[in-house]
Order: structure tokens, then sequence, then C-alpha cells
């Protein structure tokens, strides 16, 4: 029951079903998106990579947070589709540029992988090269 504010109240039971609501999130993007199983595979290749080469705790934050940041926005990307879909497949403008959009936002963060990637283990490989 929400309190005098209108929130939900707080504590285990509360926890415990956002827990399973995010849960079921995942297994719905696992089961209906060939894209996140991809970004999944991915972090899961490149997540211990991370942490062996990175060389400090923000190196490290930096090398796996850029991947998991992939799979938040694709799940927004996939949440997004999802509600278009609901509402019928004849093609609308803003719904096309939705869902266009939300595959640019996902292409950025791959981006930024890269970048994040390139930046801390490119001048240690290129060392590594030439030394």
């Amino acid at each position: 029951m929400a309190d005098e504010y209108g929130h939900l109240p707080r504590g285990p039971g509360r926890i415990l079903k956002a827990a399973t609501w995010s849960f079921q999130g995942l297994r719905a993007a696992w089961l209906h998106e060939s894209s996140f199983r991809l970004e999944v595979y991915l972090f899961l290749a490149l997540a211990p990579v991370g942490w062996w080469f990175g060389e400090s705790g923000v190196e490290r934050v930096l090398l796996i947070g850029s991947i998991l940041l992939v799979l938040s926005v694709e799940l927004l990307n996939s949440a997004v589709e999802a509600v278009i879909e609901r509402y019928g497949p004849e093609f609308h403008e803003l719904a096309g540029r939705a869902k266009d959009m939300g595959s640019a936002a996902v292409f950025v963060l791959l981006m930024n992988v890269l970048l994040t990637w390139a930046a801390i283990l490119g001048p240690r490989l290129w060392t590594h090269l030439m030394g």
C-alpha cells in the first residue's frame, strides 16, 4: 500500500519484487533479442580481458563498464521497439525515427567501447610492439 506521498513501501519485499521484474526483463531480452545475446557474448569474452589488463580499479571499471552501458542501452532500445510493435506493424514516420534513434544510441556506445579500450590498452600494445 502506498504512503501519504504515493510512494510504494520499501523494504526487502519490494526489493525482491523489483529484482524479479529486472530478471524477467533480462530473460525476455535474451529470448527475443538477438542483438542483446550477441552483446552478452561480447561482454563475456571481453570482461575477463578488461579485468586482466586493467591496471587499476578505474581502468577495470572503464573497460568493463563501457560494455555494460551497451547492454543497458540495448535493453532500452528493445523496450522502445517492443512498445512500437505493440501498436502494429504498419509504418509510421515517428515510429521509424524512434527505432532508428534507439539503434543509433547503441551504436554510439559501441563506439565508446572502442574508444575506451583503444585509449587504455592501445598505448600499452603500441609500446609492446615497438619495444
